[in-house]
């Protein structure tokens, strides 16, 4: 999933517009791996630089998961560091004459992301930030996913499918007998127990995973 273009390629295609993919390094339950909101990210940012002339840009694989700090693998890096990490990204790319920057994201916590587009287009459209609810939304009703935004936060059927139809290796035994809606009393009351439901509450559901249309723009 890591991009392969050389530099000779760069210079011809002369892309105005990298993309770089966000994800997470964070438990996912027993049936995705730890990488699954990088995996994700890169996903959608190969499908974009399939469609249009950017230039892919290798993931942030590990950012702000503080609210599943204490489960076994999970590894943060602070806010501020992420926001230094991409801005020094985007001034880098200026000096090769890339001026604009797409943010894909994949992970929920990253919040600081939109703080960073937020400064870095004071003075001009600079950087965006994709998908963001709105396309999460689109992409759940052509899928025909029957879960919600709110009930499926986290290594649920949305994830799930995407893994499933993108890069099926990456999904472990055990996804067509696990909770993917997190809904009614089985809502974590506490940030760092988000996803324990979906390791220990089985509803013998699977993910809608002959519906979903693929990890591209909606």
């Amino acid at each position: 999933m890591l991009p392969t273009i050389t530099t000779v390629e760069v210079q011809e295609q002369a892309p105005r517009v990298a993309i770089l993919p966000v994800g997470s390094y964070e438990q996912h339950g027993g049936h995705l791996p730890l990488t699954t909101d990088t995996a994700i990210a890169c996903i959608i940012t190969r499908e974009l630089a399939s469609a249009y002339p950017v230039l892919p840009l290798s993931p942030i694989s590990i950012a702000c998961s503080h609210e599943h700090g204490t489960w076994p693998g999970t590894v943060s890096i602070s806010a501020r560091t992420l926001h230094a990490v991409i801005t020094d990204i985007a001034q880098s790319l200026e000096t090769s004459g890339i001026r604009k920057l797409v943010l894909v994201n994949a992970h929920g916590g990253n919040y600081v992301l939109s703080n960073i587009v937020q400064e870095a287009n004071v003075t001009d459209a600079r950087m965006g930030l994709f998908p963001q609810s709105r396309e999460w939304k689109l992409a759940r009703q052509q899928a025909g996913l029957i879960s919600n935004s709110y009930d499926d936060m986290h290594a649920g059927e949305i994830e799930t499918s995407i893994l499933l139809h993108a890069e099926p290796s990456l999904v472990r035994p055990g996804y067509e007998t696990a909770d993917h809606d997190g809904g009614g009393t089985t809502v974590p009351t506490h940030a760092r127990d988000e996803g324990v439901h979906h390791d220990w509450r089985r509803s013998g559901s699977q993910p809608a995973v002959q519906d979903t249309e693929g990890p591209g723009p909606p």
